[in-house]
């Protein structure tokens, strides 16, 4: 009877496993086109940015929260990145993943960040682009496909990354 109990237990978490995870979503991976998603901007007033609004655009997709150390180090580089390369043709996004908008709104205004800021609070687009932590960045091309994901932080604005990056704004 033990082994009973036992076994459907473990039949239990299995299922309940398969049923939080998203076994049917395609990998995020190299080539794949980036998924679609739609969150609040940091200031409600600007309401919503959906990724396909960026069509045509180079996009430094960056996840990241207010509590992560590594996240606080790559910011100004972020931001002389996103000074150094035109509007038109480049968007850096900084996704958070915090839950109090009031903690990323004071990180913003103490580091001077004026790339666009989204929220996902419940993490829903963290999850559907598998992340595995933060800060994590993917890079999306013109054509909406990944083309590298960047686990941990970075000097952005390095030569190798501004470099990358502006090989994909060539027409």
């Amino acid at each position: 009877m033990p082994g009973l109990v036992l076994g459907a237990a473990v039949v239990l978490v299995a299922l309940i496993l398969v049923r939080e995870s998203d076994l049917g979503a395609p990998p995020v991976v190299r080539g794949a086109d980036a998924p679609a998603f739609e969150l609040p901007r940091l200031e409600e007033s600007e309401g919503r940015l959906a990724l396909s609004s960026l069509a045509g655009r180079v996009v430094l997709l960056n996840f990241w929260a207010t509590w992560c150390e590594p996240c606080e180090r790559e910011v100004p580089a972020m931001q002389r990145l996103y000074e150094a390369l035109p509007r038109a043709d480049f968007e850096l996004v900084a996704v958070s993943i915090d839950d109090d908008p009031a903690l990323v709104t004071a990180f913003r205004d103490r580091y001077r960040m004026d790339f666009p800021i989204l929220l996902d609070r419940d993490q829903r687009v963290y999850k559907t682009y598998q992340t595995m932590g933060v800060p994590e960045s993917l890079l999306i091309d013109r054509d909406g496909r990944i083309v590298e994901r960047y686990v941990g932080p970075r000097d952005w604005d390095a030569p190798e990354y501004v470099e990358r990056i502006r090989s994909l704004l060539e027409p």
